[in-house]
């Protein structure tokens, strides 16, 4: 029985170990931050009145790129809106 229980939280996933592709850095956060933000501008409103910057999380950035993938959706854009 105990190998079964090991064997199920091994494979468990949990929304704390995924990495999402936008981190809150700085000198309050340290690298990489607080990595908690789907979108640029979400990362930019918590950002926002502090000496916090967005950058990318590094996890996010080298894994391994699923199928489907579109990166025009995790970077920020430069269009005038």
């Amino acid at each position: 029985m105990p190998l079964v229980a090991m064997l199920l939280l091994v494979g468990a996933t949990s929304a704390l170990a995924q990495d999402y592709p936008w981190c809150l850095q700085g000198r309050d956060w340290g690298y990489p931050g607080l990595c908690h933000f789907w979108t640029y501008g979400q990362c930019r409103a918590t950002a926002s009145g502090t000496f916090a910057y967005c950058g990318i999380n590094p996890r996010f950035a080298f894994a391994p790129q699923r199928p489907g993938y579109r990166p025009w959706l995790a970077e920020p854009s430069n269009r005038q809106r």
